[in-house]
């Protein structure tokens, strides 16, 4: 039996009943449609994501960033409301290590994204790691946790790049 999917409708309704910031729903879209267009190159590549999955998940990840634990909060409102796919990517948005090319699955195309995406745009691993480096609450501790995990990220993207047969930057940048 196919899950239901939440629609562009159904989000902006969330959005506007969780009172999501307009800065975090124009995060949400780019983290969105940056998912949506990895998922998509890899798929003419032999993988199958779920893209509407993909988008929707992508779009309503951060329905609930003003709450202290957000990624728990807006899976519960999702799971309530039956959407059980969505409501398991949102839910682990936030600690999910991206897994290996041939695992990997609609959950790490959203964290792909999220981690390429800086506000409202694709940056890219470097500008982003930066940006967050900086952020408010610099310590060396966070700083060390951050670069490593960019070099995981890398490691993933590589994998990604190779299937691609081009950089994930040249699908959103003229290169």
């Amino acid at each position: 039996m196919e899950q239901k999917r939440l629609s562009d409708r159904e989000c902006q309704e969330l959005f506007e009943k969780y009172k999501t910031p307009a800065r975090v729903i124009r995060h949400c879209r780019a983290v969105s449609r940056v998912a949506v267009t990895i998922a998509e190159a890899l798929n003419q590549a032999g993988f199958h994501f779920d893209i509407s999955l993909v988008h929707s998940a992508g779009l309503i990840h951060d329905v609930c960033r003003t709450h202290p634990d957000h990624a728990k909060d807006g899976a519960v409102i999702l799971r309530q409301l039956g959407y059980l796919n969505e409501a398991e990517i949102v839910g682990a948005h936030m600690r999910h290590i991206l897994r290996h090319l041939k695992d990997m699955d609609e959950l790490d195309m959203v964290c792909l994204a999220d981690r390429l995406v800086k506000e409202d745009q694709y940056v890219g691993l470097d500008e982003r790691i930066d940006y967050l480096i900086h952020k408010k609450g610099e310590n060396p501790e966070r700083t060390h946790l951050l670069l490593e995990g960019k070099k995981q990220i890398r490691e993933i993207m590589d994998e990604v790049e190779e299937a691609l047969g081009r950089t994930i930057d040249s699908l959103f940048y003229k290169i």
